[in-house]
């Protein structure tokens, strides 16, 4: 929201004058008492708009309407321009440190709760789309909560919930490591919820066609239990190897998947979305396949398992199709069922954002167009049981991570779920770092968001402490810093005032993150098998404990811990880790980016050999079973501290061995301690410089 003076942000309960709502914003949270007026800037040209308290519509109109909307209740209230790319910060600040402990300390969880039956209001299942009586039934469920000061409950029949673009609520937002849409069309808004939860009995939530099914937003103590989601039109399609020579292959296509060929014989995933304008059709181009044999295991190629995979593409009846590709080169047999894909990435299936205490009981996800749950700028979540199910006739799930935490804090609580079937890791934990694109005086920097599907959100506010990062060393600062102001120049670009000066050393090229914005993790009692890369994947400097998992055909490394400044840009030290007692059986049979071991510390350091602290430390890993074929156990750069012992380790020859046969291969690391194994040529190694003084 651009405004003049910045201070008129906060609305006081007296009415206030903003200015325009520019074309090309994205929502910003107000926390409001009494009414306000909106209005027109005489300094430019304005965009329709709309007015929203949680997800109800209060008021819709052009940007030279001015009106009064009468909020009902203590809460969010939303300005929300329907022209959306981006929304532009002038030293935003939504709440400082001190007022957010206060509001915390001042709502306790209430002593009653309340219980709505989504029947009695009229939310039934089989209906055509039901997204606007759930959203009728949550203004209701809120308004109930802050009135009497009690929790609600709401109790929803067992059957199919549909959730259609045409009744969902068009709203902007950045989400994190996905392709940014000007619009997300959300099916179920739980957006400034207290002490709410939902209690499915066997319920689905379908949605169809391009749209995000579930946003969970600027909410607190919120649960979902027993609801599964699901699309109407699989994102991927697939099909079975039903014939292959030298010169082709013919896939018999799952009758469930929707494709299509182009006018030039390319094969498209496609599906339909209804909006006021009638029905619309989607397409995504595919560039490779994910090979899985009948039994539900990936195809252990040796290769990448991202299989390259012409889109050109001949009709032959039956539903079959012929692509010039030999399958025989590619490790492929008939009978193998392939997943078509691309990387497009447009609507998670469940963002949470700006959140504190969720709990997803019993959730699970059946398909998405992008990562089933992604988490932002949230704190303290629970997952208990659920998880990434595949559906009957599908090898696929989320075509994305099955869970992914980004910019969060507090603690991260993941148990008893299984993760199978998904295009990337069951669990991806990290912070976003800043690119310092320019410094411009000593308590002064630009800085950039680097990579595009990771922009827009929220990394830094002011108030926030700060750790720098040296980009070629990816070493951390002795000290922090703090933001005093923060300004956005434009969607991937943040104008930063320190409250002290730069520590020195620090120059363009370098690094920052928000050191107040890491959490913990549990990641305990989980099943995950496959699936497409790695298994989790982990970069908090706050405690990590995994524990009781079974990785079982994970077909890239188990476990992953990252960290870069020149990629992703997801970075954040593991400095406490433990991981005892899972079952590790046959991962590592195809290879994915940063999956040399097993267990893989692969931090991206461009000069290890500069360092004078290693990134990644205090690794204990002990008490676990690998039943593996001939692939490192262990592979470490950039580490210190690592502990592998007493872990039970029984090699076979089920699979073609891949990378260095040694069980651990180990660079630039330092204080190690790796028990002894039986076995020819085992003798561990370690290269790489050592620290300079």
């Amino acid at each position: 929201l651009k405004e003049e003076p910045a201070e008129s942000c906060p609305l006081s309960a007296e009415s206030r004058q903003l200015a325009s709502l520019m074309s090309g914003q994205r929502m910003l949270p107000l926390r409001v008492e009494g009414d306000f007026l909106v209005g027109r800037s005489p300094k430019g040209e304005g965009a329709p708009f709309c007015v929203m308290s949680g997800s109800e519509l209060l008021w819709k109109g052009g940007a030279d309407e001015p009106f009064r909307v009468p909020t009902r209740a203590l809460g969010h209230v939303y300005l929300l321009a329907e022209e959306a790319r981006n929304i532009h910060w002038q030293d935003l600040r939504w709440e400082s440190p001190k007022e957010a402990k206060e509001a915390k300390s001042a709502t306790p969880t209430p002593a009653q709760t309340l219980t709505l039956r989504a029947a009695d209001e009229g939310v039934l299942p089989g209906s055509e789309d039901a997204a606007p009586a759930l959203r009728r039934l949550l203004s209701k469920a809120r308004s109930l909560a802050a009135e009497q000061g009690c929790a609600v409950t709401i109790e929803l029949e067992e059957g199919d919930y549909h959730l259609r673009a045409t009744g969902a609520l068009p709203m902007s937002l950045y989400i994190s490591n996905h392709d940014q849409q000007e619009l997300h069309r959300v099916g179920l808004p739980l957006v400034d919820l207290h002490d709410i939860t939902l209690v499915g009995h066997e319920t689905r939530f379908i949605s169809h066609g391009m749209m995000l099914p579930a946003l969970v937003m600027d909410s607190s103590r919120v649960t979902l239990k027993g609801i599964r989601f699901d699309q109407a039109t699989p994102f991927y399609s697939e099909g079975r190897i039903v014939a292959a020579d030298e010169n082709g292959t013919t896939l018999a296509m799952t009758p469930a998947s929707s494709w299509s060929l182009t006018k030039d014989g390319r094969f498209v995933n496609t599906g339909t979305t209804d909006t006021a304008d009638g029905p619309q059709r989607w397409f995504a181009g595919i560039n490779h396949a994910i090979a899985f044999h009948p039994d539900g295991r990936m195809v252990p190629t040796g290769a990448s398992g991202d299989i390259a995979w012409s889109p050109r593409a001949e009709a032959v009846g039956d539903g079959q199709l012929r692509f010039p590709v030999n399958a025989a080169e590619k490790g492929l047999s008939v009978g193998d069922i392939l997943t078509l894909r691309g990387y497009w990435r447009p609507h998670p299936c469940m963002v949470v954002y700006r959140c504190e205490g969720l709990t997803l009981d019993d959730v699970v996800f059946h398909d998405s167009m992008g990562m089933a749950l992604i988490a932002q700028r949230s704190a303290d979540i629970c997952i208990r049981g659920g998880g990434c199910i595949r559906k009957p006739g599908f090898m696929h799930t989320a075509s994305a991570d099955a869970t992914h935490f980004s910019n969060c804090r507090g603690h991260i609580d993941v148990s008893g779920a299984l993760y199978e079937g998904m295009m990337d890791d069951a669990i991806n934990v990290h912070s976003t770092s800043l690119e310092i694109e320019q410094v411009r005086s000593p308590r002064e920097i630009v800085c950039r968001y680097r990579h595009p599907q990771a922009i827009g959100f929220e990394v830094v506010l002011p108030g926030e402490a700060l750790q720098f990062i040296h980009g070629q060393t990816l070493q951390n600062t002795k000290e922090t810093g703090r933001a005093q102001a923060v300004t956005k120049l434009d969607e991937e670009h943040l104008l930063i005032r320190l409250e002290a000066p730069l520590p020195e050393g620090i120059e363009a090229g370098d690094a920052l993150e928000n050191a107040d914005w890491y959490p913990s993790v549990s990641f305990c009692g989980n099943t995950i098998r496959h699936n497409r890369a790695r298994g989790s994947l982990f970069t908090t400097p706050r405690p990590i404990l995994v524990e009781g998992n079974r990785f079982i055909w994970s077909s890239g490394s188990a476990i992953l811990l990252a960290g870069d400044a020149q990629g992703w840009y997801e970075s954040g030290r593991c400095l406490d880790l433990t991981i005892r007692g899972n079952l590790f059986e046959h991962n590592l049979t195809n290879i994915f980016g940063y999956t040399e071991g097993i267990i893989s510390i692969y931090p991206e350091v461009r000069k290890p050999e500069e360092q004078t602290e290693r990134y990644h430390g205090n690794i204990l890993i002990e008490g676990n079973t690998f039943l593996t074929h001939r692939v490192p156990l262990l592979f470490a750069i950039s580490a210190r501290g690592i502990r592998f012992r007493n872990n039970k380790v029984v090699f076979d020859d089920s699979y073609a061995p891949m990378h260095d046969e040694q069980p651990y291969v180990l660079r630039h690391c330092e204080d190690v301690e790796l028990q002894p194994l039986s076995r020819e040529g085992s003798a561990p190694g370690i290269e790489g410089a050592p620290l300079k003084p």
